[in-house]
């Protein structure tokens, strides 16, 4: 019998600041808050495409000091689209992102963090965001996060 670990199913955050990082992940992401298990400790499930794929727990009550970035993991990556749309959600909100093209033009990318500094990698096929135009890699006009 062959062995699959499957695709990703959800990461966890553990932060001081849930109503920030519930805010971040609803009105810049575009994730929903759902149900939740009746955990013994307080937190939120975001949602994408109708699956908690982002499981929040607020240790704002504990001793468990907040971590600035996370760790070792370097970032979490979506499929996403409406690139433009995007972007200009993160520029009306003032958030620093980086945009850019993976070589061969088929990916494009914008690279955000959250809240409590987990970088967000968004990706977007590039044959499926018409009318959009491909981003410079490392622009002037981006803003590096």
């Amino acid at each position: 019998m062959g062995v699959s670990v499957g695709v990703l199913d959800h990461f966890n955050i553990r932060t001081r600041k849930l109503d920030d990082t519930v805010r971040f992940y609803e009105d810049v992401l575009g994730l929903e808050k759902g149900p939740r298990p009746n955990f013994a400790f307080p937190g939120a499930w975001m949602y994408s495409e109708g699956k908690p794929v982002v499981h929040l727990v607020d240790i704002s009550s504990t001793d468990e000091p907040q971590k600035p970035d996370s760790g070792v993991v370097h970032h979490v990556a979506f499929i996403s689209r409406g690139f433009a749309g995007m972007k200009q959600r993160l520029q009306a909100g003032g958030f620093k992102y980086d945009s850019r093209q993976v070589p061969g033009g088929d990916l494009w990318q914008i690279f955000v963090n959250d809240p409590n500094g987990v970088m967000i990698e968004l990706n977007y096929e590039a044959a499926k965001e018409s009318g959009d135009t491909a981003p410079a890699e490392r622009a002037d006009d981006m803003r590096a996060i």
